[in-house]
């Protein structure tokens, strides 16, 4: 059986349960009476090793392990327990006495309960802001907050990002202990972090791992735009733990629990968290803005490892792993504008290899749209320089207003483009194939169904996806959806729809 990567959803009515994959500060905290043991340099402890008695007892001293302790009783006060309540809705009450005279089944208004999930978050100021996962607090109705030292508070919810999975909430509070960021990119293979969490409602719960690997990409997210560039580490993370904190052995915030790979929902030696590269800037932004400034390069691409050279080397001249392949090069983006190329290979970004599409990923997810950034191209055998400046989904390079944000994602469905043989075949220039529909948006309450191409959206033409985003943010679509043209390619169908309250 292949390995699943799964979401840490924490608890429902005290049940866990597993759902489906789904500026830097510098102030450490600090306790009364504890200071940061002195770590002993890697070449000196490798000595002393080598020169031991063979017996495990005799050899053993304490200045050879690190010293989890301080980073432990620190930044444990500042990780919190989330109670999330949500609404459910069931299916219309039904009442026998009502049958006996001839009323249909399910007659009445539908049934609601609320249910009860969790989860945990990090104090990341002295007011009151926590940080956690958008799938903890997703479609709450109340969020609660327990304190280390047991005080509940409500809490708001600040603003959501799906596409990284993280979400900011606010208690209100002065004095609070909270977690300063650390440098995720900092991190090396084999350093020793903590996770701090709730597992199993089990609040305040600690434990230990190493970082085993950094920038993966597991396709865990379901978003057309989701960035994934995970932290992996075997420090033990169960339901319960998702929003919590990956600490490194200075207390400081390097990244936020998320998802566990296992065959069984539980723990079983891997665990995954958001790296505080992105963490961070999703959180100004969501201060700031109320919505997360998403820069994009403006291309598609392939990472260069073995099986893209084994598969297509030969064909594009690529005999060496390392870099990103530009597969195509969006009209009107950020990397057009500059000069890049389909068949282009980006080797760096700002002086950091690429040596992983996450890493791509990551690396643009911490920038804004209006920044430049500064890439390292190899054309035909010669490396050259470019300088970006990155825009955002509408082409733009000013930053996006809440309200803007919220059309962008008022249609409520999962799109991807039709290829030209399909446009042909309908007789099209371009449109957009729905690829699912979701609750609460304008394709569900207008009844779209999977499959339907769109061609226009308030009479306004879209031939891409890209044409979509630029159409709605842009305004042209006016300020809210009222009508989508398009066509069923299984029929050849013609339909329009309009809004139905």
């Amino acid at each position: 059986m292949n390995n699943k990567a799964i979401l840490i959803c924490g608890t429902l009515l005290g049940a866990a349960l597993v759902g489906a994959v789904s500026a830097t500060a510098v102030v450490k905290l600090h306790s009364d009476n504890s200071t940061p043991a002195p770590q002993q340099p890697a070449t000196e402890a490798l000595a002393l090793h080598a020169t031991a008695p063979h017996n495990h007892f005799a050899s053993y001293t304490k200045e050879k392990y690190p010293d989890l302790t301080y980073a432990a009783e620190n930044a444990v006060k500042a990780v919190v327990n989330i109670e999330v309540i949500t609404t459910v809705k069931g299916n219309p009450s039904f009442d026998p006495f009502l049958q006996f005279f001839g009323i249909p089944q399910g007659y009445g208004a539908p049934s609601t309960r609320e249910a009860k999930a969790g989860g945990s978050g990090v104090l990341i100021t002295s007011d009151g802001y926590i940080v956690t996962n958008n799938h903890v607090v997703e479609n709450a109705t109340r969020v609660k907050v327990k304190l280390n030292d047991g005080r509940s508070m409500e809490a708001t919810v600040v603003g959501t990002d799906p596409t990284t999975d993280v979400a900011l909430l606010k208690v209100e509070g002065e004095g609070l202990p909270f977690l300063t960021f650390g440098s995720s990119d900092e991190l090396r293979l084999g350093e020793w972090v903590l996770a701090i969490g709730s597992p199993f409602d089990l609040q305040s719960t600690i434990t230990a791992g190493i970082v085993s690997a950094k920038a993966r990409n597991l396709g865990a997210i379901p978003s057309q735009y989701s960035i994934e560039s995970f932290i992996q580490t075997d420090a033990a993370v169960n339901p319960g733990n998702s929003g919590g904190a990956l600490v490194n052995t200075a207390g400081e915030l390097v990244g936020i629990n998320t998802l566990i790979q296992s065959q069984t929902g539980s723990y079983i030696g891997y665990s995954f968290a958001v790296p505080s590269s992105i963490v961070s800037k999703v959180v100004v932004d969501l201060k700031e803005y109320g919505v997360v400034q998403r820069a994009l390069l403006g291309i598609q691409y392939q990472e260069i490892n073995g099986d893209f050279v084994e598969a297509r080397g030969e064909e594009l001249g690529i005999s060496e792993i390392g870099g990103a392949w530009v597969a195509e090069v969006t009209p009107g983006g950020a990397a057009e504008a500059a000069g890049i190329r389909k068949g282009d290979i980006i080797l760096a970004i700002d002086g950091k290899t690429i040596d992983s599409s996450a890493r791509l990923s990551e690396i643009i997810a911490g920038r804004r749209p209006g920044e430049k950034v500064k890439i390292s191209v190899k054309r035909e055998g010669k490396v050259k320089p470019f300088e970006v400046t990155l825009r955002n989904k509408a082409g733009k390079t000013e930053p996006v207003s809440k309200e803007e944000a919220a059309l962008l994602t008022s249609l409520g469905g999962d799109l991807a483009d039709i290829d030209s043989r399909t446009a042909r075949t309908l007789g099209i220039r371009g449109g957009v194939k729905v690829v699912a529909v979701r609750e609460g948006g304008f394709l569900a309450k207008a009844r779209v169904r999977p499959g339907f191409v769109i061609t226009h959206i308030n009479e306004v033409a879209v031939e891409s996806a890209a044409d979509v985003e630029r159409v709605l943010a842009s305004g042209k679509a006016g300020d809210h959806i009222t009508s989508i043209d398009g066509i069923y390619p299984s029929t050849g169908r013609a339909a329009s729809y309009s809004l139905v309250e």
